[in-house]
């Protein structure tokens, strides 16, 4: 027992020492107090991963990675080091063990941009390039999602060469996999008929600037130039939505009973805290905001439960010309806005498509602002507009205000257009997956 307490009080005393010569500045006193600890403890992890950064700054990477193997076995799994070894790996030759080490970190800990950027070079040197970019992507997406690599004030040094070089290669790298996609459509129907989607692509890619005609519009995804910027379109131009108007009666009753049968609504933000929803809702009223739905579709997913218990509204859905992208489109739902709440200014993802509501219960003081311009909806009329545009909906009455919200092809775009664009945004999607990217939804 004494013998374990003068052992505990020594290391203790060690580590002290060589901490505060690492805070000092007094790297020898640090590395030589670690030392002498590793004699006590050969798996003091703190001490074994100092030692082997140490070993690395001298390139004696087989004795770094040696320390570091012997603190995963202390630690197994610990994302850190898994990291700190997939860098010695890496810089000892060794790109397959490298590979691993740092998939294992990023399991456990995705948002380690600096590591996912390694595991790219490492890819890259092996040779799979696809998957290089892949990572690479996803590095620099995460990292200035927190404000860094986004010029070399924000980049560490020594890392402001690797960066550069992953983003020259995410830009050849996602050209080259986009130009892909649009190529079929290009040799089946000419480039003339794409001309407009290819400048799409490029203004995506952050090779041609928007140059949006209209400063109230900002598309948070795509912008698809050469049609006309509007925030509200005339019903006239949709023929389909004479059907939908019509129908508007027996819509109704199928929502009336879903909501007389308590059936269950889904915050449309999903589930989020009071704070988080206080730069998205605003109360004006006693009762909390809230903004419900009912859905039909969600980002393409068919709600069969709900399509089943409303079959008339389901059919008449599936006879719409619907925007349908895999994992993005249609959106089609009751949407539930409940007394005093007010949907707060917030922008849509492309000018590809545009929002049109059919309203089915609308009290007194409800409206839709769109680009500075006040709607109010009328039951039974269609609104159709252009949610790219700074929009905004408020239900300041005592009742529940509902329309039922569908998403349908901007009318600008032609049959080629609408083709090229869903393969274009299915593979962004696709893409973006694959690099643990947030898909832009809208």
């Amino acid at each position: 027992m004494c013998i374990r307490d003068r052992g505990g009080g020594e290391a203790a005393a060690l580590r002290e020492q060589a901490l505060s010569g690492f805070r000092s500045g007094d790297l020898v006193l640090a590395e030589q107090s670690f030392a002498r600890l590793l004699e006590l403890d050969p798996g003091d992890v703190e001490a074994l991963q100092f030692l082997a950064s140490r070993h690395m700054l001298r390139g004696d990477t087989l004795r770094a990675v040696a320390m570091l193997l012997a603190a995963e076995q202390s630690r197994p799994g610990h994302p850190d080091i898994l990291h700190q070894l997939g860098a010695a790996q890496m810089a000892a030759g060794n790109l397959q063990g490298a590979m691993l080490s740092l998939r294992q970190a990023l399991e456990r800990s995705p948002q380690m941009f600096v590591a996912r950027l390694r595991l790219g070079i490492a890819l890259e040197q092996l040779g799979d390039t696809q998957a290089a970019l892949l990572a690479y992507f996803g590095a620099v997406n995460a990292a200035q999602s927190q404000g860094r690599w986004m010029n070399d004030a924000t980049t560490a040094p020594g890392l402001r060469d690797a960066v550069k070089h992953a983003i020259h290669f995410i830009d050849a790298g996602r050209r080259r996999t986009f130009d892909a996609v649009l190529q079929p459509l290009r040799e089946r129907y000419g480039r003339d008929g794409l001309a407009r989607v290819e400048q799409c692509l490029s203004i995506y890619l952050g090779e041609l600037p928007a140059n949006l005609p209209d400063p109230r519009q900002k598309p948070k995804f795509l912008y698809f130039p050469g049609v006309p910027s509007q925030p509200y379109y005339p019903t006239e131009r949709f023929p389909w939505q004479a059907e939908l108007e019509a129908a508007t009666a027996v819509v109704r009753e199928e929502l009336l009973s879903v909501l007389a049968e308590n059936q269950p609504l889904l915050p449309f933000l999903g589930e989020q805290s009071a704070d988080d929803l206080k730069g998205h809702l605003r109360s004006s009223g006693t009762e909390a905001a809230a903004w419900d739905a009912y859905f039909f579709y969600r980002h393409g997913e068919r709600f069969d439960e709900h399509c089943t218990r409303c079959p008339r509204t389901s059919a008449l859905l599936d006879t719409l010309p619907l925007v349908r992208i895999r994992d993005h489109a249609p959106e089609t739902l009751f949407s539930v806005l409940r007394p005093g709440t007010h949907i707060l200014p917030h922008r849509g993802v492309t000018n590809t498509r545009l929002v049109t509501h059919l309203p089915l219960i609308v009290p007194p003081d409800c409206a839709i602002n769109v680009g500075g311009e006040i709607h109010e909806w009328q039951e039974g009329r269609c609104v159709s507009f252009d949610d790219t545009f700074e929009h905004e909906a408020w239900n300041r009455s005592g009742d529940t205000r509902v329309v039922m919200i569908l998403d349908s092809w901007n009318p600008d775009l032609t049959e080629l257009e609408r083709a090229a664009v869903t393969d274009l945004v299915e593979a962004i999607g696709d893409f973006n997956r694959a690099s643990e990217v947030p898909v832009p939804t809208g």
